[in-house]
């Protein structure tokens, strides 16, 4: 993580996302700009959780581990999202873990300061109540959904979740993949998601080589994802 000190930019994404209104000017002072890069942690479950952050740029993938070790991807967010809402409101260590798929830009402030300013600020109220219940309207949503699409389909959303947005107009994309990794992120065996992977190379959708798979037909992988359920 790296702080941005440049009020400037930090000013162009409060305008660009129009959050002015939720912060009061008290507030603005300890608004801080932060950088994380590809494959950084914002934040790790289990930590103490001591500042809010709002995503305005990149892409972040969220996901959470079991008691037994296992590990289970919720979903990919892209801006305008807020991280640590929750944890803020009930004062709670992070549930999840989030980490940079891209290079990420993120608003932080202090819980300490939120506390001081904005607790009775009804604006940021209203914001943080329409966060909290749309997250957790979409997991309502896409916990048993994605439990019960085939792992072909589960494969495809990953896939193109992790995949770039500068890759889109060449339609081919080179992801970084561990297949182990990628099995518990998805909820499927080593196994099983290896026979997928042959089937969809043998489809002509990827192309597998040592540490990374090559998307040849985004087109029609985005076809197989669908409407992709980790986003």
């Amino acid at each position: 993580m790296k702080e941005i000190k440049d009020r400037s930019q930090l000013q162009s994404y409060i305008d660009r996302f129009q959050l002015e209104p939720i912060f009061n000017q008290q507030l603005h002072p300890y608004l801080s700009l932060y950088s994380f890069e590809e494959g950084e942690f914002i934040c790790s479950q289990g930590e103490p959780s001591e500042y809010l952050y709002i995503l305005v740029k990149g892409k972040v993938k969220i996901y959470t581990n079991s008691a037994e070790g296992k590990t289970l991807i919720l979903s990919f967010k892209t801006p305008l999202e807020v991280i640590g809402d929750l944890e803020y409101v009930q004062g709670i260590d992070f549930v999840n873990t989030v980490e940079a798929v891209s290079s990420v830009s993120m608003i932080g402030i202090h819980h300490r300061w939120l506390k001081k300013y904005a607790k009775d600020h009804a604006p940021f109220l209203q914001f943080l109540l329409e966060i909290i219940t749309k997250k957790f309207h979409v997991k309502s949503k896409s916990t048993s959904l994605t439990i019960l699409y085939p792992v072909e389909v589960r494969l495809a959303s990953y896939l193109m979740s992790v995949s770039l947005d500068e890759s889109v107009s060449l339609n081919k994309s080179q992801i970084r993949i561990n297949i182990k990794d990628t099995a518990n992120l998805i909820g499927t065996s080593y196994r099983h998601l290896n026979r997928v992977i042959a089937q969809l190379c043998e489809d002509g959708l990827i192309e597998r080589n040592k540490g990374f798979i090559l998307v040849k037909d985004r087109e029609r992988l985005q076809m197989l994802a669908g409407d992709n359920i980790y986003e």
